[in-house]
């Protein structure tokens, strides 16, 4: 799974695995604007079904300029997870330079009503450089 997912990190027992791909189609880099899709894994290998309430991203751009997205679920669910399961989701992030890294959390609740995060690893976003 490391080759598909090459950033993980688990935190009571929820495994957040992270693929990156850049998106030289959605890009423009030209007009200042590059384009990734990030590949979400969630594994659940706890005892309790957790749910995933809400997200907090920090994303730098490689002039280390930081921004913070917050906000409900992700991708507009709110899933449930059972032990032994996994959710799988693929989203964007565009900046305004040809590098960056984005990390963060997740806010999760168990089936006992416990709310706790869960750490999303620090990924690189690199366009690869252009030759002409």
């Amino acid at each position: 799974m490391k080759a598909l997912f090459p950033h993980a990190e688990t935190t009571r027992g929820v495994t957040v695995r992270v693929s990156v791909s850049y998106l030289p189609e959605q890009s423009e880099p030209t007009r200042g604007r590059w384009f990734w899709a990030y590949h979400i894994r969630l594994e659940n290998a706890g005892e309790r079904t957790v749910q995933l309430l809400s997200r907090h991203w920090i994303i730098t751009d490689g002039r280390g300029a930081r921004h913070t997205v917050e906000g409900e679920g992700v991708v507009g669910e709110q899933p449930l997870i059972e032990p032994g399961a996994s959710f799988d989701y693929v989203s964007g992030c565009p900046l305004a330079t040809s590098t960056g890294a984005m990390q963060g959390s997740f806010r999760m609740v168990d089936d006992s009503g416990q709310t706790f995060d869960v750490a999303i690893p620090r990924f690189a976003l690199h366009a690869p450089a252009v030759t002409q």
